[in-house]
């Protein structure tokens, strides 16, 4: 397998963990969004769409959408298990991740930054307050959903990472860059500080990868 990946991308430290979790090796191939690589010619034949991350199979398949990735490795490679056994679990989990993946995240990307900038000519200032808008707003609804559920344990859903861990660690590590105070939301940093205490979700942080800037490197 290929995977096609950006230090920063949030998407990409998703299937980053995920490979790690279930032992899965893959050639790196690294795309620089900030030297816009993603729009390059090389990179739209893989990915249309023009979006990080891609994985390619042995057999020349491409998948994209990180969660796609995550449901075709967990189908295909179901142990470790990322989804309950149970229909209700599996839905409870999938629905943690999606108010990450598909309502918080999306709002902070690139593309939706540039548009800020470019379009509406937002200031700095006045971009950090959306995305640290956005950010809170997710991380508030985390917390509503995992504090005092009775299916909340160590990790989102008992006590093994699952999808959902998977997509809100990425968003916890936004909030730290963002110098966001976690203290109104316990649980979700209690279970972040538990996930990152895993080394495959620790060598999957976007400061760790070999693609990371120098000067911005984990120093072990």
């Amino acid at each position: 397998m290929k995977f096609f990946s950006f230090w920063r991308s949030l998407a990409s430290f998703r299937v980053r963990i995920a490979l790690n979790l279930k032992g899965l090796p893959a050639e790196m191939v690294y795309v620089d969004i900030d030297a816009d690589a993603h729009r390059a010619d090389a990179y739209r034949e893989i990915n249309p769409q023009m979006a990080l991350p891609a994985l390619v199979l042995d057999d020349g398949t491409t998948l994209f959408q990180s969660l796609a990735i995550l449901e075709y490795l967990e189908e295909t490679h179901p142990n470790p298990p990322l989804l309950p056994s149970d229909p209700r679990g599996r839905a409870r989990v999938r629905a943690l991740a999606l108010m990450v993946a598909c309502e918080g995240h999306p709002l902070l990307v690139p593309r939706v930054r540039r548009y800020l900038d470019h379009e509406l000519n937002l200031r700095d200032a006045q971009q950090a307050a959306w995305r640290r808008h956005w950010t809170i707003e997710t991380l508030a609804a985390l917390e509503a959903h995992l504090a005092d559920h009775k299916d909340t344990g160590r990790f989102c859903h008992g006590d093994a990472p699952s999808l959902a861990d998977i997509c809100m660690v990425g968003h916890v590590s936004v909030a730290v860059t963002q110098q966001i105070n976690l203290s109104p939301y316990p649980t979700v940093k209690r279970i972040f500080d538990a996930a990152m205490t895993l080394p495959e979700f620790a060598s999957a942080h976007p400061l760790a990868q070999p693609d990371t800037p120098e000067a911005m490197r984990v120093r072990g």
